[in-house]
């Protein structure tokens, strides 16, 4: 049999034992929890530097230009090396089978043109019909910008860059009485006019009251009638004659 002092000696060194096991479990637990910690910051910079690169390739595929449509080149507006600054324009690509016609219209007339009012755009090769598809709201050097569509088979010589002349149909008028625009003919006004006498040798002033007009044209309402001959040109130096012979 062991005294009790043996017994006692035993049972303090099993709870002392026992202490360790707990002490180390507890270390080890702490050693674990460090680890975890450890591992986690790790992962968070590995994000972060995988986060960098694929930023650096999106910032590298930016630097590719790409056109917005398909077509061909036709300028490269920079050189190799050359610095450029946001919205400058890099080179120019256009579809020749896609093409618009741009028309500078005097802001003054530019207030009756609508979308789809039907064009005729003269290529100079060839007369194409089309329809208007934007209107530039803002003006620039007292002209407005209108787009028209191109209908139809392009005409031979049809390139980017063409100069071409075009007219818009804002209203179509039938069996009306209508002269050359006077110089100072202003739509839905009474102007005085020169007529010619029947013999061409005088004119005679007549109050013209005028209608609708395009560019090139203007309505007759009343004060004159099919077959008159009228003067056109600026007669402001005659204001105050109501004849006058001509030489």
């Amino acid at each position: 049999m062991k005294s009790k002092l043996e017994v006692d000696l035993s049972r303090i060194a099993a709870e002392d034992a026992n202490n360790r096991v707990a002490l180390e479990t507890k270390r080890l637990s702490g050693s674990r929890d460090e680890g975890k910690a450890r591992v986690a910051a790790e992962d968070e910079k590995v994000r972060q530097l995988r986060d960098a690169v694929q930023l650096k390739r999106k910032q590298l595929d930016a630097l590719k230009v790409r056109a917005g449509i398909d077509g061909e080149l036709q300028t490269v507006a920079v050189q190799v090396g050359q610095q450029v600054t946001l919205g400058q324009e890099l080179a120019r690509v256009a579809n020749p089978k896609k093409l618009k016609a741009e028309l500078k219209i005097s802001e003054t007339q530019a207030k009756d043109i609508q979308l789809g009012q039907p064009t005729l755009i003269d290529t100079r090769n060839g007369v194409i019909a089309g329809r208007v598809i934007r209107i530039d709201p803002s003006v620039q050097n007292g002209t407005r910008t209108v787009d028209s569509s191109l209908e139809g088979e392009l005409p031979k010589g049809a390139v980017p860059d063409l100069s071409v002349d075009g007219n818009i149909e804002l209203e179509k008028l039938d069996n009306i009485l209508y002269v050359n625009r006077p110089v100072h003919g202003q739509e839905n006004a009474t102007v005085g006019i020169f007529k010619l006498d029947p013999d061409k040798a005088g004119a005679t002033r007549v109050q013209v009251k005028l209608g609708r007009g395009s560019v090139t044209t203007i309505e007759v309402v009343e004060g004159l009638k099919e077959g008159d001959v009228v003067i056109l040109s600026d007669t402001s130096q005659w204001d105050n004659s109501d004849r006058i012979r001509l030489n």
